[in-house]
């Protein structure tokens, strides 16, 4: 059974069309992200399903019962803002509970259901705490138990670990993923960090100008985007303007400047077409340079970049073209030097086609 339903939803102002027509389920206990730039229409999206804008068209749905019209109060939802939004002269209990109240929940009720909500977020002993005593992390737990206490049908989080420094997001990424799993919630998650949605969801959404170009597990989105606007947002990419110089039944072959030729396993536009022509850093290998002369694009490291984890190397091709590559920090190609000679070996299915105008610009 689907626990949140949009059919057709849609919201302009004037002439602008902010959302288009976007429709989707999403079941019961399912964690969906809605992922994409700035200006995409996500977080409208998100207020709508909350009550706090208007839909120009279409119907939102929780469970079977129609919602559209409804004001915020009577929808059973639980919302997570950006900002944490607590009241600094109330306790953390205080701030749990001022949602209950508002709702009727008194006595004995109201204090089970406080201290219920406070220890799934692991605060059980803080509630006499003002939220100025607290970290961000921790106020940002106080947030989501003050969602929960009402026992929301669905939770909704607009971009809530973006606050946080790097480190303690990490850490709410996996806290707020127990929390969902243990209490399977059916939540929908706004962000515009595609780390974040790729490793929560069961399901992400990228959106672009309004408009739901893929919704895919996290694994369809990154290995098998659907468009190109979502092959030049998820990952790294390297974006550079090509031709499709001849189509093979699916693939073929593509050019760069003039002496650089890269295979593709999927091409959707007749030979000839200007393309832009996507690969992520992280699908380039980097090979020596005394490999099998047809194995490979020979290039030269002009520009080597320490970033923890991953080595970044910016090698440049015949012509002039520059690629981004990647390389593990304690791997064998972690030590290359501005002028090394190496080859870049990419795999078709790692080589992604598109319009110009359809890769857009995240």
């Amino acid at each position: 059974m689907s626990a949140l339903t949009f059919e057709g939803l849609g919201k302009s102002y004037g002439d602008i069309e902010v959302v288009r027509d976007v429709s989707l389920s999403i079941r019961e206990g399912e964690f969906v992200s809605l992922l994409g730039p700035s200006g995409c229409g996500k977080t409208t999206i998100l207020r709508m399903v909350a009550g706090l804008v208007a839909p120009t068209r279409g119907r939102i749905l929780i469970g079977t019962e129609d919602v559209t019209s409804l004001p915020p109060n009577r929808r059973g939802l639980g919302l997570v803002f950006q900002s944490y939004a607590l009241f600094p002269h109330l306790t953390v209990y205080e701030n749990v509970a001022f949602g209950l109240r508002r709702r009727g929940v008194t006595g004995a009720e109201l204090d089970r259901r406080v201290k219920e909500a406070l220890a799934l977020v692991r605060l059980d002993t803080y509630g006499q705490r003002s939220p100025r005593q607290l970290s961000g992390g921790q106020q940002q737990r106080v947030a989501i138990a003050r969602a929960l206490a009402p026992h929301p049908r669905v939770l909704l989080f607009d971009e809530p670990l973006s606050n946080l420094d790097a480190q303690l997001r990490d850490e709410m990424q996996i806290e707020l993923k127990r929390l969902q799993r243990n209490l399977g919630i059916t939540t929908l998650f706004v962000t515009h960090d595609q780390g974040e949605a790729l490793s929560m969801s069961d399901r992400v959404g990228v959106m672009a100008k309004g408009v739901m170009q893929q919704l895919a597990t996290p694994e369809d989105i990154y290995h098998r985007p659907a468009t190109g606007f979502v092959a030049g947002f998820i990952g790294k990419p390297n974006r550079l303007h090509g031709i499709i110089a001849s189509r093979d039944g699916a693939g073929g072959s593509l050019t760069l400047g003039e002496t650089i030729h890269l295979s593709a396993s999927r091409l959707e536009h007749p030979a000839g077409t200007p393309v832009d022509i996507i690969v992520r850093q992280e699908a380039i290998r980097l090979l020596g340079p005394n490999g099998p002369d047809s194995f490979g694009l020979p290039g030269e490291i002009v520009l080597r970049s320490f970033s923890g984890a991953r080595v970044q190397y910016v090698v440049r091709l015949a012509g002039g073209v520059e690629f981004v590559a990647e390389a593990a920090s304690n791997g064998p190609d972690a030590a290359l030097a501005p002028g090394a000679a190496v080859r870049l070996a990419i795999a078709p299915d790692q080589v992604f086609a598109t319009l110009r105008d359809e890769a857009g610009t995240p």
